[in-house]
């Protein structure tokens, strides 16, 4: 009650304009004065033809209008501004002298937001004035509000976007050099701490551009600035090349990884997409495995999509995060310590459904998970 009664007073009476219709003057002149004298704007009409262009002239915030007129009446009035966007959202207040309930349902029906009988009662009239200015005002603050919202979207989409491509270049520069240096030195020709600092250089520097890489694709799809571009694709030309890259990375934690195709199959999809949904699943199963252990790439079909599936035998999924594990979004660390932003998944899902498929996980905790998309096989 009390913040109602904080926006109450916090509403300009005079910022908001009102539009008197009734082919009666002296009901015009009386409204007219009670409004006035409340510091509101007032504007008349005296009948429908001149409530439509006055309210096309004016715009004001309300309308009262009177049923009962010559030419057009107050229903018909009614249902020609609520079928001109430019007048369709201006509440209606109905004048009238009809107490049929029949005639009450079809002034709801055409638009009206209230009623108020004659002869009028100041303390009523203000009321329910009252009441469809606050709902307007209300409007308006969330208007602004969602308006500002946007704004502070796009200019935050905008510099996750300038951050990651700026950042994306150089990083893939650095993270070269540390995989050139790590395979060219041994423990033994440097010594094992600065090995190791290499080592965890170098893992780290894969991380960093895998968020950048990521985070530059989530933005551009947010924004609608990615496109999708589908082509006929071979997944058995397409994962193996995926596999080869990521060989490296596993050695360093000796994971084996094992592809086992489905030969040569046809998909319609976007190339760039369809590779980094594997990349990504590839990259947190190598990251959730521990050493020595092995991740297991299949590729197998179920009616008009193919399936690529990842499986690890790592530390697996708590039951209770697995219906959000594709949008919460929240930090994870791998069995090195490795640290996850969540943002992987997301893009996974968001890529995955752009392409006409979906995603999937099976999960025990403790034994290893199983991630899965789907695409849609060539016709």
């Amino acid at each position: 009650m009390e913040t109602q009664e904080k926006f109450e007073t916090s509403i300009n009476k005079s910022d908001y304009k009102i539009l008197i219709v009734d082919d009666v003057v002296s009901n015009v002149l009386l409204l007219k004065i009670l409004l006035t004298s409340e510091q509101f704007k007032v504007c008349t009409a005296n009948s429908g033809e001149a409530c439509l262009e006055q309210t096309s002239a004016e715009h004001p915030d309300l309308i009262l209008l009177d049923v009962m007129m010559p030419g057009i009446d107050g229903f018909e009035t009614a249902t020609l501004l609520k079928k001109n966007p430019a007048t369709a959202d201006i509440p209606i207040i109905f004048l009238t002298a009809l107490n049929n309930p029949n005639d009450l349902v079809h002034g709801f029906k055409v638009g009206g937001s209230d009623f108020l009988s004659k002869p009028f009662n100041k303390d009523e009239l203000l009321s329910r004035v009252m009441h469809q200015i606050e709902l307007v005002a209300a409007k308006r603050l969330i208007e602004k509000q969602n308006a500002e919202l946007r704004a502070t979207i796009a200019n935050r989409d905008k510099m996750y976007s300038v951050i990651a491509h700026d950042l994306r270049s150089p990083m893939a520069s650095i993270r070269m050099v540390l995989n050139l240096v790590v395979m060219s030195v041994t423990k033994e020709s440097v010594g094992p701490e600065l090995f190791d600092l290499l080592d965890k250089a170098n893992k780290e520097s894969e991380d960093v551009h895998d968020l950048l890489d990521n985070l530059l694709k989530w933005t551009k799809s947010q924004t609608g600035r990615l496109n999708v571009v589908t082509q006929d694709l071979d997944l058995d030309d397409i994962i193996p090349g995926v596999v080869e890259i990521f060989e490296v990375i596993a050695s360093t934690k000796n994971i084996k990884l094992t592809y086992h195709g489905c030969g040569s199959l046809v998909v319609r999809a976007d190339n760039d997409m369809l590779k980094t949904v594997v990349r990504n699943f590839m990259s947190n199963a190598i990251k959730f495995s521990p050493d020595g252990s092995s991740v297991e790439i299949s590729v197998t079909t179920e009616g008009d999509y193919a399936k690529v599936s990842v499986r690890d035998h790592g530390v697996g999924i708590a039951p209770e995060r697995l219906a959000n594990i594709f949008h919460k979004g929240e930090t994870t660390y791998g069995t090195g310590g490795e640290e996850g932003s969540g943002l992987g998944l997301q893009l996974c899902a968001d890529f995955a459904r752009k392409n006409g498929g979906d995603v999937f996980v099976e999960s025990v905790l403790g034994e290893g998970s199983v991630f899965s998309f789907t695409v849609p096989l060539k016709k």
